[in-house]
């Protein structure tokens, strides 16, 4: 099979590029190249008008060619090879006639052009899991009898009944911490009294809540990655779809559901703690009894100053279960992708809290709150 034809056009050498450039046909490829190099006086034009196909195999050994030409004094018109039969011979030239600089600067934008294009799919992607799962956790308001409610109580216990110990414990120690340093720079002024309403408002507004979502984001968000991750890895998911269940009613609505009953629980259980422990420096460090203390946050701290807290608790709770179980559903079977993913969820579900806690804070600030 000749895929390479000698011609003539108004007097100029040239040659046609013909038949299935194939890696099938890659002997017969390097043989009609061979002969293309080889030739005295070089062509003066390629022309693949008539080519049928040209694979990514072909298209390199002939980007070689015309180079190995062209460095050797040759002036070597290309005809017809656009970029569906020869889409690197757009590319490489150009990219090797460039300076350092020059292929600096193509390599930053092409690094940009798929960050913008993985930004794209993750949006359409997010978009989709979040339609999905408001439709079935609509579904389930409307039609209690599609709400799982054993598996409600299920993922309660171990996101919020499980975590109380923990939970329980930083917060103290936080209120703690708070409570010494701010006694120490306080008493320098003479105003250690003032070290009740540090601690009772930053654990009431921002602390208690702050540290209880980005525990449970720890805790739970990974555990909700993992384990529809692992579901996902053993094809469950898709049996689910098989059966006619909807995975988003069984697998999303149930967790999100628990952290939005439990993390307001697990909130207030963190200000409760974070009040007793900053009561219990005060009491032995500041000579301050229990009573002084009480009338003091009672005097100090308004009932919004709770609220503002919260309010904050089931808006984290909904971000981290739809982070968590989003990248679960992101699983593609692999031991190493849930890991990823799992990673993935903890991180985003931080930063996306402290990114909504910000929020909060700018909008009660400019309603004076």
């Amino acid at each position: 099979m000749d895929l390479i034809i000698s011609t003539q056009d108004d007097g100029i050498s040239g040659c046609l590029l013909n038949g299935r450039w194939t890696i099938e046909n890659s002997i017969a490829v390097e043989e009609a190249l061979s002969r293309l190099s080889s030739q005295t006086p070089a062509p003066e034009f390629l022309d693949g008008q008539d080519l049928e196909i040209m694979d990514i195999t072909s298209a390199w050994l002939l980007y070689k060619t015309i180079k190995n030409i062209r460095q050797n004094g040759g002036s070597l018109e290309i005809r017809h090879l656009d970029t569906d039969h020869f889409r690197i011979f757009d590319e490489l030239p150009e990219y090797h006639g460039k300076t350092e600089q020059e292929k600096n600067l193509i390599d930053h934008l092409a690094f940009l052009g798929h960050q913008v294009v993985d930004l794209r799919h993750e949006a359409v992607n997010g978009l989709d899991f979040l339609g999905r799962s408001l439709v079935a956790l609509a579904r389930g308001l409307i039609h209690p009898h599609h709400l799982r409610l054993r598996s409600v109580a299920h993922h309660l216990y171990t996101t919020g009944v499980q975590a109380m110990p923990i939970v329980a414990l930083i917060a103290l120690l936080i209120s703690i911490v708070l409570a010494y340093q701010g006694a120490t720079q306080l008493q320098r002024f003479g105003a250690s009294i003032y070290t009740i309403d540090l601690v009772a408002i930053s654990v009431l507004r921002e602390m208690g809540v702050l540290l209880t979502a980005i525990i449970v984001a720890g805790r739970s968000g990974s555990a909700f990655a993992a384990e529809i991750g692992f579901m996902k890895s053993n094809e469950e998911v898709d049996a689910l779809y098989t059966m006619g269940f909807d995975p988003y009613e069984i697998l999303v609505v149930p967790r999100i559901l628990a952290l939005v009953i439990g993390l307001p629980v697990l909130t207030l259980l963190a200000d409760l703690t974070g009040l007793a422990g900053a009561a219990l420096l005060s009491i032995t460090t500041l000579d301050v009894s229990l009573a002084q203390y009480l009338d003091r946050v009672k005097e100090t701290v308004e009932l919004h100053t709770f609220w503002v807290g919260i309010i904050k608790a089931p808006v984290f709770a909904i971000i981290i279960a739809l982070i968590g179980t989003y990248r679960g559903m992101q699983a593609t079977g692999s031991a190493e992708s849930v890991g990823r993913l799992t990673t993935q969820a903890v991180v985003q579900s931080i930063f996306m809290v402290i990114a909504a806690d910000a929020v909060f804070s700018i909008v009660f600030s400019k309603l004076g709150y």
